[in-house]
């Protein structure tokens, strides 16, 4: 059973937060709903322009992330279909619900100066392609129907990724878990992983502290007190 509902939000460094809201939301005409300093993390903002109630693209700042420097080919792929590091972002691709809107942003961007490739037609979605703020690669897709698998997945593909048919089957049905109502233990540093990267001390005292504590630390107070005159 796939418990995995959608996509929440997705975190984007930038070492220009204004910048960065500047575009989304003038470009794209996309709505910031929070900027505030991020939990847990010192001298960073955290920002959220929103897709929908229940999905964002988050931003995150601090003044050390504009140090870092961005290599094409290496930390960004440049453009859709190009090379970038393993389990980095190689493009992000956002759901418009028509072929209208599709073509209502692409106005939208090249009014704005933004050069805009597509329409192009994959089969089971359509999208245009275009270039955000410090080298991200961006599209704009709808699909009118699901992905048929039976279509779409390629017996060639699948020996070449050395994917059995035992395995295949087994990618194409969500496997079945008995859970425990949130009661299994947390692994220990030297489970298989994969781990979170951070200094070893300070991981190891993190994977100790227990659940309730973890909950008990929480900061979720909103940083403005919101009266119904305000509103």
């Amino acid at each position: 059973m796939n418990r995995v509902e959608g996509l929440h939000h997705i975190a984007i460094t930038t070492g220009d937060m204004k910048g960065q809201i500047e575009f989304f939301t003038d470009r794209l005409g996309m709505e910031l709903v929070a900027l505030y300093w991020m939990h847990g993390v010192e001298n960073t903002f955290h920002g959220f322009l929103r897709l929908n109630d229940e999905s964002s693209i988050a931003l995150v700042h601090n003044p050390e992330i504009a140090k870092i420097p961005r290599e094409i080919g290496v930390t960004h792929s440049g453009n859709p279909g190009a090379n970038c590091a393993p389990g980095v972002m190689q493009h992000l691709a956002l759901k418009v619900s028509g072929h209208e809107e599709l073509l209502a942003l692409r106005d939208r961007l090249r009014s704005k100066g933004v050069p805009v490739v597509g329409p192009k037609d994959h089969g089971f979605c359509m999208s245009i392609y275009f270039a955000g703020p410090e080298n991200l690669s961006l599209e704009l897709s709808y699909s009118t129907q699901p992905i048929d698998a039976r279509a779409w997945i390629d017996p060639e593909v699948v020996e070449l990724c050395g994917i059995s048919a035992d395995e295949l089957a087994r990618y194409k049905q969500s496997s079945d878990f008995d859970d425990q109502g949130g009661a299994v233990p947390q692994p220990g540093p030297d489970a298989p992983g994969p781990h979170m990267i951070y200094p070893e001390a300070l991981y190891k005292a993190i994977l100790r502290t227990s659940d309730e504590k973890m909950l008990e630390m929480s900061e979720n107070e909103p940083p403005v007190k919101v009266t119904e005159a305000a509103e």
